[in-house]
């Protein structure tokens, strides 16, 4: 089994789409095309599971490059998700330090 990511998407490709376009390589496993969480809108790339390594790589070299609904695809092997470092629950600093000071500085001394 091998992961594809394909990036340059138009957002009016569909997961039926790619599945017909990738099955032409081979067997195809799933198709998942990313969305934004708030909107739902895609966001331009998918990945693709292909059930055999040299088909994937058969589709890798066909279709990077290759024009999909007017944009140029960036097929490639999808790199292992890395693990991010947790993320603070608010805005601004996550140490929790609060800036102080302000108030009128004059620039005259006495």
């Amino acid at each position: 089994m091998m992961k594809l990511f394909v990036g340059n998407l138009s957002f009016q490709t569909t997961e039926t789409d790619l599945m017909s376009i990738f099955s032409q390589y081979g067997a195809v496993e799933t198709v998942n095309v990313v969305t934004d969480r708030m909107t739902g809108q895609p966001r331009g790339f998918a990945f693709v599971e292909m059930a055999d390594r040299t088909q994937a790589e058969a589709a890798i070299n066909a279709l990077n490059g290759s024009d999909l609904q007017g944009r140029t695809l960036n097929v490639n092997e999808a790199r292992p998700k890395t693990s991010a470092p947790p993320r603070s629950g608010g805005f601004g600093r996550s140490n929790g330090g609060g800036g102080g000071g302000g108030g009128f500085k004059s620039k005259n001394r006495w």
